[in-house]
């Protein structure tokens, strides 16, 4: 084998190790929510009560998540919710950092035989698990730990080979020469993979292997803990400002840590070697003594510190629950039943929003209030912000492993957000024009053509409140229920446009001067009902009931209550 075939397999495995590497972390991240997800966060809302359980419960879960960036997130949304207070959060994140770093240590113990154990184990309980249950994902969680110490294995394998290369070398001391480039890349190599664990294994194996020298490994490892808080600061960064507040905190005490110890890296590696017992796990070594001293710095200052990040980032005048998600915790993406379930209530707020647009339509097709106008598009652009966000959210969720049960769930939540947000839109961009239009024109609807606006508004109204709960239940009688709405909507459509011609022939004044308007509501609301009732098809079609026969069956039924009601088909032309 010549040298650039050497090269080249040399680099192969390299990359595959760490791309192993990248992928048990993950594997190990996922398990654990699913598994453990919702006492984790029972924990950190039960031991925040003072600074040290709060410093002790953040080492604890991001030991189990092996993921300070889940950590952070989780604690972004409970601030955001007010559920836990700004210093509060910061000295459970100066715990998260400990954990991580505490995961990165226990690791890197030269366990041998234990990475084969921990797959034979944890592949036979992932297999004989079908359901999604706690055991499979424990399964999960020892398969990754397994794939962990033998991507740390086939690492040091790799890089052997690297540290008698003169080009690589050249490299190296090139970033050894430029701390500030040495760190960025750290920085960047954590955001790309989103975990500093697998950047701190890296350094460490490469360390190990002869490739750094100390000053370097130190200048990285502080790289890898700043990229690590960028993570979660740049992931967030459309979010409420009291959301985002608990990450840049977080980022702020890296940036102490970072600037006190980068230019003290040579003397602080060469005392550092002095001490450790086991020189190939130096850089692990160094990168949880970092964080314990961080997190004993820091956390006597968490409310100085939380007092300048509000400072920094004082709330917005207005109100953000106003125009932005309410339930949308990121935290919860890697447990797909908690994350649809969120997705669920904001999908609820939703449509309670564009209830409220619904009722001040017919309040603004009944009177003259232009104001009322403005709210309503004002309105409009809020259900567009939420819908956008709900639906980035479901895309997020829809890359992780969903059962097929979840599938339908998320395929049941997107198709009735999408609906709401075409409702909006056909209020906003119809029914309101309309009615400015009437009231710029001086119209008045006649009494009985009122009447029938309301009644077809208030048959619209309730069946946007059946689709609400359709989706909250899954009820097959009531999504059945609503399926049926549609029929005995379009005949009270045909009747109230019947009504409405039989007045124009009577020559009824309102009814003449108002005509377009009149017949284009009443074309609205149908469109509106429409997209109301479509909710109910993916749910009757998984209970088979959307069969070709069952849905002639239904309109012949419905023709057939027509033709009792002494219905006659409105002639054509």
């Amino acid at each position: 084998m010549n040298a650039v075939d050497s090269t080249t397999s040399v680099l192969i495995h390299l990359a595959g190790a760490v791309a192993l590497l990248i992928w048990a972390v993950r594997l190990v991240r996922t398990g654990a929510t699913r598994a453990f997800g919702s006492s984790l966060r029972q924990a950190l809302a039960r031991f925040t009560r003072n600074r040290f359980t709060a410093l002790a419960s953040g080492a604890a879960v991001t030991l189990v998540l092996q993921s300070s960036t889940a950590t952070t997130l989780l604690l972004s949304s409970f601030a955001g919710q007010s559920l836990i207070t700004l210093p509060m959060a910061l000295a459970v994140l100066l715990g998260a950092n400990i954990g991580t770093a505490l995961a990165a240590f226990l690791v890197s113990l030269d366990l041998g035989w234990i990475w084969g154990l921990c797959l034979a184990v944890g592949v036979a309980l992932y297999l004989a698990n079908e359901a999604m249950d706690r055991a499979r994902n424990i399964g999960r969680v020892l398969v990754g730990i397994g794939l962990i110490l033998l991507s740390l294995v086939e690492l040091k394998s790799a890089a052997a080979p690297l540290a008698q290369s003169p080009t690589f070398k050249l490299i190296l001391q090139a970033l050894a020469g430029e701390p500030v480039i040495a760190v960025l890349v750290a920085v960047a190599a954590t955001w790309l993979t989103h975990s500093s664990l697998a950047i701190v294994l890296l350094i460490a194996s490469f360390w190990s292997g002869g490739l750094l020298s100390p000053t370097m490994a130190v200048t990285l490892i502080v790289g890898a803990n700043l990229g690590n808080a960028l993570v979660p600061v740049i992931d967030q960064l459309g979010a409420p400002i009291a959301q985002r507040r608990v990450a840049v905190a977080n980022l702020l005490t890296r940036l102490v840590i970072a600037a006190i110890v980068i230019p003290f890296a040579g003397p602080l590696a060469g005392w550092f070697s002095s001490l450790s017992l086991h020189p190939g796990r130096l850089a692990v070594e160094l990168h949880l003594a970092l964080n314990i001293a961080g997190g004993l710095l820091f956390l006597p200052f968490i409310t100085p510190i939380s007092d300048l990040v509000l400072r920094l980032m004082p709330s917005a005048p207005t109100n953000e629950r106003v125009i932005r998600p309410l339930y949308l915790d990121p935290g919860v993406l890697d447990s797909p039943s908690e994350a649809l379930a969120c997705a669920m209530r904001e999908t609820l707020h939703l449509g309670d929003r564009v209830g409220e647009m619904l009722k001040d339509t017919l309040t603004l097709l009944d009177g003259d209030q232009i104001k009322l106008s403005r709210e309503i598009s004002e309105a409009d652009d809020g259900v567009d912000t939420i819908h956008e966000a709900i639906k980035l959210y479901l895309v997020r969720l829809s890359r992780s492993e969903l059962s097929t049960e979840e599938s339908r769930r998320l395929l049941e939540i997107i198709t009735l957000n999408t609906n709401l947000e075409h409702i909006g839109d056909v209020i906003d961009k119809n029914l309101r024009e309309l009615a400015e239009k009437k009231i710029r024109k001086g119209y008045r609807f006649s009494a009985e053509g009122l009447a029938e606006i309301s009644a077809l508004h208030a048959r619209v109204s309730h069946s946007l409140r059946l689709a609400l709960n359709v989706l909250a239940t899954r009820d097959i009688a009531l999504a059945r229920q609503l399926f049926d709405e549609k029929a005995v909507m379009r005949s009270a459509e045909r009747r109230a446009t019947e009504s409405h011609y039989e007045r124009l022939r009577s020559g009824v004044p309102e009814s003449i001067e108002t005509s377009s308007i009149h017949l284009d509501v009443l074309r609205d609301l149908k469109r509106i009902h429409g997209h109301i009732t479509s909710i109910a098809y993916p749910i009757l079609e998984t209970a088979g009931e959307l069969r070709e026969s069952r849905l002639r069956h239904r309109e012949a039924s419905a023709a057939e209550a027509d033709f009792d009601l002494g219905m006659v088909p409105q002639p054509k032309g």
